[in-house]
């Protein structure tokens, strides 16, 4: 097996096994309903690659990596409510398959819980853990916060909607490869430059998902291409759009994206040939590409021995070149 194949098990049999609760089992039940969904854990995984760096004793890093987990499936469970989302991973969503109060409730357990899974880390080292944490988790509920604003807002500037996805999705993965050098025992410039790899991971990971939402293909994406230009979403694609339209093609924009679609496929085929006449796939992919490239420069200029960056230069190649 691999390093990777080997982190992926571990991980795997440590969120599988766990109990999470027992009594009532409507509050419980949701909690191991989407833990077992089998999205894409790539934050733990990030965990446990940064672990894996600076120390052969990784194994400490898997409850530390399970509650970033948790607390990511929290923050789904939450944001599935106020989207009114219907399904999650192509199953129905927590509140749609219980009910809202349910899924409220069993989300703030999941937090509980998280911090239950952080508590297994090294003495010494929870409370820089956990201080991380409580900023990183706010800053989450903060990028949540300004998203939501953006959907009732005229005008959204392209580094208003970067910076809202730095918030609301970068700095998680910022703080998983941190969380990893932490328990790893990296020096502080170490962890510092992991954390903002992470960051511009997490950015670039991002983009391409708004790529991927125009451009994928839907047997691979998973889900239904031009959902974002359906819920008319204010993403990077559409307001770079806006940016080098001319005025004619940029009311035309507007109204497309200014009511609702009497014809859904004829609605993201136009405004996927807007796209496509100004270039817009080029520019996104060339800005993911930058994030990307800065976040393994960050790694690549780590003070450790070659063959130990390999497998999470690796995995960040497979996130910005991912076609789902």
């Amino acid at each position: 097996m691999s390093q990777i194949e080997i982190f992926k098990s571990a991980l795997d049999e440590e969120i599988e096994s766990y109990a999470y609760g027992t009594h009532p089992l409507e509050l419980y039940e949701p909690i191991r309903y989407l833990m077992h969904l089998q999205g894409k854990r790539l934050r733990p995984m990030l965990t446990l690659l940064a672990a894996g760096m600076f120390t052969e004793d990784w194994k400490h890093a898997l409850k530390p990596a399970h509650a970033v987990e948790v607390f990511h499936n929290f923050t789904l469970m939450h944001d599935d409510i106020m989207d009114n989302a219907p399904l999650r991973r192509g199953s129905p969503t927590v509140h749609a398959k219980w009910n809202t109060n349910t899924a409220i409730l069993s989300g703030d357990v999941m937090l509980v819980q998280a911090y239950e899974l952080f508590l297994n880390s090294p003495e010494g080292l929870l409370p820089k853990i956990l201080k991380r944490f409580n900023r990183t988790a706010a800053e989450v509920c903060e990028g949540q916060q300004l998203d939501m604003n953006f959907e009732t807002r005229q005008e959204v500037s392209i580094p208003e909607y970067i910076e809202m996805i730095r918030l609301k999705t970068s700095v998680l993965l910022g703080y998983s490869l941190e969380l990893g050098a932490i328990l790893g025992g990296a020096e502080d410039t170490s962890i510092r430059s992991l954390y903002e790899a992470g960051v511009n991971m997490g950015l670039g990971f991002q983009l391409k998902d708004d790529l991927l939402d125009v451009y994928g293909d839907p047997e691979r994406f998973g889900k239904q291409v031009g959902g974002d230009i359906l819920a008319n979403k204010k993403t990077y694609l559409y307001l770079k759009a806006l940016d080098k339209a001319d005025e004619d093609t940029r009311q035309e924009l507007l109204v497309h994206f200014g009511k609702p679609a009497a014809d859904a496929r004829a609605k993201v085929e136009a405004v996927t040939a807007i796209y496509n006449r100004l270039g817009i796939r080029d520019i996104t992919e060339e800005l993911i590409r930058s994030y990307f490239e800065k976040a393994l420069k960050a790694i690549e200029g780590l003070p450790v021995e070659e063959d130990r960056k390999v497998h999470l230069l690796g995995f960040a190649e497979y996130l910005m070149n991912r076609d789902k």
